[in-house]
């Protein structure tokens, strides 16, 4: 049991961190295989994000839960498990604050700025918005995968520290 366990939470942070990682590769190759349409570039971007917020959630979530249930199991002790537990809830709440905060604020940025993402007036306050909303979205991603690595690096501690 406390191998399936471990299994399963180790498992729901490799599949969150590793979407974290791949998705700008993702996001790379769909701008340069449509770069004369930004726009569909952009769109076929906004719906992996939505899928790997969605990944991050209940990933998050099983992880959360895995932890919680840790210490009555006896895998950890209820002090290993308090700084990962942090650590993931910061990522959930960061994921969430990027889902349903700064995408559907950029979405509306795009169309009030009629959505000419091949030809945008960079002194449209709208597209000045979009772009700082952007840029804030990827510090938000960056962050959640170096609080993942950060709670991978703890769970390692948590092996290998002494029963």
């Amino acid at each position: 049991m406390r191998i399936l366990h471990r299994t399963l939470m180790y498992l729901s942070l490799v599949v969150w961190l590793g979407a974290e990682v791949f998705f700008p590769f993702v996001a790379a190759v769909a701008f340069s295989t449509l770069r004369p349409d930004t726009h569909a570039a952009g769109m076929i971007v906004a719906a992996l994000l939505h899928i790997l917020h969605a990944m991050g959630l209940v990933s998050g979530t099983v992880a959360v839960v895995l932890l919680a249930l840790a210490p009555f199991q006896r895998i950890y002790k209820p002090r290993m498990v308090l700084a990962p537990m942090v650590l993931l809830l910061l990522m959930i709440a960061l994921t969430a604050y990027s889902q349903f905060g700064i995408i559907p604020a950029m979405a509306l940025d795009r169309i009030a700025a009629d959505g000419a993402a091949d030809s945008p007036d960079t002194t449209n306050p709208n597209w000045i918005d979009f772009n700082r909303l952007h840029h804030r979205a990827v510090r938000v991603e960056e962050v959640i995968l170096l609080l993942g690595l950060a709670t991978v690096t703890l769970g390692a501690a948590n092996e290998t520290a002494k029963p």
